[in-house]
């Protein structure tokens, strides 16, 4: 029977031959102490900009607008 490592070996080799490559992506570590903090943080942010910037309001309510003809 094939290792763990060979049969993922394997695998990630069929991957490669399909045309297909590995990437890494990083992301938010959800458990660190302070994440419930930073996303407030952000969010604040974001809800800020958003009632400053009527024309940006104005341009999102359009497009929601124009997608109810598409929902009936």
């Amino acid at each position: 029977m094939a290792s763990t490592n060979a049969r993922a070996q394997k695998h990630r080799d069929a991957l490669r031959r399909a045309g297909l490559r590995p990437v890494q992506i990083w992301v938010p570590d959800t458990r660190r102490s302070d994440f419930a903090e930073e996303c407030r943080r952000q969010s604040r942010l974001v809800s800020q900009s958003d009632m400053a910037d009527t024309d940006m309001q104005q341009l999102l309510d359009d497009a929601l607008a124009g997608l109810d003809a598409w929902v009936e």
